[in-house]
């Protein structure tokens, strides 16, 4: 199982990070051992005083595929997650301001929320779901798929030039904006249209 993630596929959040809009998706990988299941508390880890959520689209890989093209990519996938990409972006910036890899940021043990799946078939059109993350009862993050800069099939497609896409692997479409630092005791919970898909506590 690869978890393939996406970076800066939103505008907005692109903005709220000052970072520069990609000409290209970003692709970033975690490990599996990353993998938070359903119902587990977060632990914030020790080397961080500044973890952030992250909410994402998530789309389970379905079948074996490689340089998919865009028109064939929805026959790779039929179910549709919700997850958070917990990133340590105190640990990220000093690795982004040396040119070094993420991982250490976006990887560590517990940074791959993975909520419950939904067959994409009860959610009509791919490109108009709307999702979003609350944390202690109010929202703080809530977008749009149509609003992602590559959408889901365009980014199966890019993903499968470089790295053949396998049965069981996730990819984590992008965050939108609002994201923002998890304290102890906070309670998240994650929203496709009006079903949770996920909720834990931080610890």
């Amino acid at each position: 199982m690869k978890i393939i993630c996406i970076g800066r596929n939103y505008t907005e959040h692109i903005k709220e990070l000052q970072n520069e809009k990609p000409t290209d998706p970003v692709i970033f990988i975690k490990p599996d051992s990353a993998v938070l299941k359903n119902q587990h508390d977060f632990y914030i880890p020790e080397f961080s005083n500044d973890v952030h959520y992250e909410v994402e689209l998530l789309v389970k890989i379905g079948k074996v595929g490689k340089s998919i093209d865009t028109k064939f990519a929805h026959k790779y996938y039929n179910e549709i997650g919700l997850g958070i990409d917990f990133t340590a972006r105190d640990l990220q910036s000093k690795l982004k301001e040396k040119g070094l890899p993420w991982e250490k940021a976006k990887g560590f043990d517990g940074a791959a929320v993975i909520g419950k799946w939904i067959l994409k078939s009860e959610l009509g059109n791919i490109n108009n779901i709307d999702f979003g993350l609350k944390k202690n009862d109010a929202f703080v993050q809530k977008a749009n798929t149509s609003l992602m800069l590559w959408k889901v099939d365009e980014l199966i497609s890019y993903i499968s030039t470089y790295f053949t896409l396998k049965t069981g692997d996730v990819i984590f479409t992008g965050t939108p904006a609002g994201v923002g630092k998890v304290s102890p005791e906070d309670y998240l919970e994650g929203f496709i249209n009006e079903e949770k898909m996920f909720s834990l506590k931080v610890k």
